[in-house]
C-alpha cells in the first residue's frame, strides 16, 4: 500500500469506527429487544442471553457495515476535499481512478466479507438460535407470578394469589384455572399447587380443591383431594441444517426468498456504492459546497426502497438493483468527476 493509500485508507478508518460504532449499538439495542422478549416465556441466564447476542450478531453487522462503509467513504473525501487534502492528491498527479481503484478493491473486500455473512454465517446462527430456544422450552421451569391475569398453563388459563419458596421450590397457595371452551368449560379451585418438570412433561400438582363443570348452564361439582394437569413441552430439537440446506427451499419459502434477496443486496451494497460516494465527497471546495448529505440519505433510501419493493422476485431483483446502481454510480462519476479532474 502507497503512502497515498495509507492516508487515505487511515482516514477513512478512524471515520468509520466512530460512524460504525454508533450505528452497532443503536442495532445492538434493537436486537437486544427482540432477546428480551424471549425471556417472557423461557428462564435464561446473563451467559445465555449473551449467547442469544451472538447468534444474532451475523444481522447486525449485515445491517452497520455496508451503511457505515458508504457514509464514511463520502463524509471523508468530503472533509479532506474541505482541507484541500484532494487537491493536494491530485496536484501530485494521482487521479481520481487512483483512488476509485483503491476504494473498490477495500468495497470489494466488505462485500465478500458480507456475503459469507449472509450466506453462512446468518443461517447457522438462525439455525443454532432457534433449537437453543427449543432446548430451553424442554428444560423449563414456568415463571408465574402471583396476583397477575393473563398467565397461562397450556390451555388453561391461571391466577395464583400468594407464592411460597422453600428448598423444594416454589409453592403456589389459592390457585384457579379456567378452561375457556365456547360449550363446556371448566373451572378448578386448589388450596395449593406446585410445577414440576419431568422429562420435559410440565404437571401442575393441585392439592385439596373444586372442580366446576359447566355446560348448557348447568353446573356440576367434584372435590379432589389431589390432581395432576400435564403439558408436553416441544421436544422436538431439529438437526443443525448447513447453509445450503436452509437456503434450498428458497423458491417455494417466499419468506425466506425475499430474507435472501435482501440479504444479498445488502452484502452488495458497498461495492454499488462507492462510486457514488465517491462522486459525493470529491469536491472543490472553494467554489462549490456539494450535495454530500442529500447524496448519500437519496442513495440510502433509493436503494433499501426497491429492494423492500422488489425482494420477492430472487435473482431478478438481485441482478437489477445491483447492476443498476453501480451503472448509474459509473455514469454519475464519469460526468461529476473525471470529467473536472
Amino acid at each position: 500500500m502507497g503512502r497515498v493509500n495509507s492516508y487515505l485508507f487511515t482516514n477513512f478508518i478512524s471515520t468509520f469506527a466512530s460512524l460504525f460504532s454508533t450505528l452497532f449499538l443503536i442495532m445492538s439495542l434493537a436486537f437486544f429487544i427482540q432477546i428480551a422478549r424471549i425471556t417472557s416465556y423461557i428462564e435464561i441466564t446473563f451467559f445465555e442471553l449473551f449467547k442469544l447476542y451472538l447468534f444474532m450478531l451475523p444481522r447486525v453487522l449485515l445491517f452497520t457495515m455496508p451503511i457505515a462503509f458508504f457514509v464514511s467513504l463520502a463524509m471523508i473525501l468530503f472533509r479532506l476535499s474541505k482541507e484541500n487534502e484532494s487537491v493536494v492528491i491530485f496536484t501530485l498527479g494521482y487521479s481520481p481512478n487512483f483512488i476509485a481503484r483503491f476504494f473498490m478493491l477495500v468495497s470489494s473486500i466488505v462485500s465478500i466479507f458480507l456475503l459469507i455473512t449472509a450466506i453462512v454465517l446468518i443461517p447457522t446462527a438462525a439455525e443454532l438460535n432457534g433449537n437453543f430456544i427449543d432446548y430451553k422450552k424442554t428444560i423449563a421451569k414456568l415463571n408465574l407470578k402471583t396476583t397477575q391475569f393473563g398467565q397461562k398453563f397450556s390451555n388453561w388459563m391461571i391466577y395464583i394469589q400468594s407464592q411460597k419458596n422453600d428448598i423444594n421450590g416454589a409453592t403456589y397457595e389459592g390457585v384457579t384455572l379456567y378452561s375457556p371452551q365456547i360449550n363446556d368449560q371448566r373451572l378448578i379451585i386448589a388450596e395449593n399447587a406446585k410445577i414440576i418438570n419431568n422429562k420435559s412433561n410440565l404437571e401442575l400438582r393441585l392439592n385439596n380443591g373444586k372442580i366446576y363443570d359447566i355446560k348448557d348452564d348447568v353446573w356440576h361439582q367434584a372435590d379432589f383431594k389431589y390432581m395432576k394437569i400435564s403439558t408436553i413441552a416441544n421436544n422436538k430439537i431439529s438437526k443443525t441444517r448447513s447453509f445450503l440446506e436452509y437456503w434450498s427451499d428458497i423458491d417455494t419459502n417466499k419468506q425466506k426468498a425475499r430474507d435472501f434477496t435482501t440479504y444479498i443486496l445488502i452484502a452488495l451494497f458497498p461495492v454499488a456504492t462507492t462510486l457514488f460516494a465517491l462522486s459525493f465527497g470529491i469536491v472543490t471546495y472553494r467554489y462549490e459546497k456539494g450535495f454530500v448529505y442529500f447524496g448519500t440519505f437519496g442513495v440510502l433510501f433509493a436503494y433499501f426502497a426497491m429492494i423492500m419493493m422488489l425482494s420477492s422476485k430472487l435473482f431478478i431483483a438481485i441482478l437489477s438493483i445491483f447492476l443498476l446502481f453501480l451503472i448509474s454510480s459509473m455514469l454519475f462519476y464519469k460526468k461529476t468527476i473525471l470529467k473536472r479532474y
